[in-house]
């Protein structure tokens, strides 16, 4: 147990000691065990974008083990999918990676302007399935937003008392934001505190753009002059947002991009205080060797941001 990984444990004082282990276990698994650090492959495209968006570019994707294998191979912390996955691969896998059963889904097909996610497991399944955490996506600035604010707080609270932490997906998106504000940085930043008020362990938002949405933040932002040119600066805001750092935030990969503009972001990520990020289409659409190639990059820019 690292002074680091000390350190980060006792930001969650109150929590019990079976999500306290399970954050360890976390943080003490893979290539950047010991560091605090975090590279996740989560792998719930195939469900909420459909299989031949998710997995064509790369046909070893549609069988479950791949993905599996691939983080395994790779050196991440965790591994994140939807029921059906993590149930096809979890016998076989057993003890070899921590996993994130990912509660809540949607899809592609339904055009609404108020999303809101299904649930589709349980805590009771993250349990049988030997998890490490569960997962679940929450759309701030959607019309149906409290509804899954008030579901994440009961399966927070079952989740603890089994002891497994939870990791937020706080992407906002809804009639509330336009396109482009849901990637701003005050609907980042806001997304980010949401969520640790919610009880959120470990949170996960895209990283932001130079754009302010909200006029009412856009006086604050101007008034103090929030530094925002950088990308890097953004990272440290929303950071920050999450109660001082003191709440474990990864970033998104994002759509599949080339190999520099991915390394070029996460090397901001980390100078930012990102806690790591949660790379799924950029790894899992290349093939296997190049996903490893990238994957490794990444979890050397983190390490080295951590020495």
């Amino acid at each position: 147990m690292t002074a680091r990984v000390k350190e980060i444990l006792s930001w969650y004082g109150s929590e019990n000691p079976g999500v306290r282990a399970n954050l360890a276990r976390l943080m003490n698994t893979g290539k950047l065990a010991g560091t605090g650090r975090f590279v996740i492959l989560p792998v719930d495209q195939g469900f909420e974008h459909g299989p031949a968006r998710s997995f064509a570019p790369n046909p070893a994707g549609y069988d479950p083990r791949y993905h599996i294998q691939l983080a395994i191979e790779a050196g991440c912390n965790a591994y994140a999918a939807p029921l059906g996955f993590l149930e096809a691969v979890a016998g076989d896998y057993a003890g070899d990676i921590p996993l994130i059963l990912k509660l809540n889904n949607s899809d592609s097909l339904a055009k609404v302007p108020e999303p809101c996610s299904a649930v589709t497991g349980s805590v009771e399944d993250a349990l049988r399935l030997g998890c490490a955490a569960i997962g679940y996506t929450i759309y701030p600035g959607s019309g149906e937003r409290n509804l899954q604010f008030e579901a994440l707080r009961e399966l927070i609270l079952e989740a603890k008392a089994v002891g497994l932490p939870t990791v937020v997906w706080a992407y906002p998106r809804g009639a509330g934001v336009s396109k482009d504000g849901e990637t701003a940085l005050d609907v980042v930043a806001y997304a980010a505190q949401m969520a640790a008020q919610l009880g959120a362990h470990i949170i996960k938002v895209k990283p932001p753009k130079n754009l302010v949405e909200q006029p009412e933040a856009r006086k604050v932002y101007e008034k103090y002059a929030i530094p925002s040119a950088t990308l890097r600066e953004r990272i440290q805001h929303v950071v920050q947002a999450a109660f001082n750092g003191r709440r474990i935030v990864i970033f998104s990969g994002g759509e599949a991009k080339g190999t520099e503009d991915v390394l070029a972001e996460v090397r901001e990520i980390a100078a930012g205080g990102g806690f790591g990020s949660i790379m799924g289409r950029n790894a899992f659409q290349r093939p296997k060797a190049d996903a490893l190639a990238l994957l490794h990059a990444v979890m050397d820019i983190y390490a080295k941001a951590s020495a």
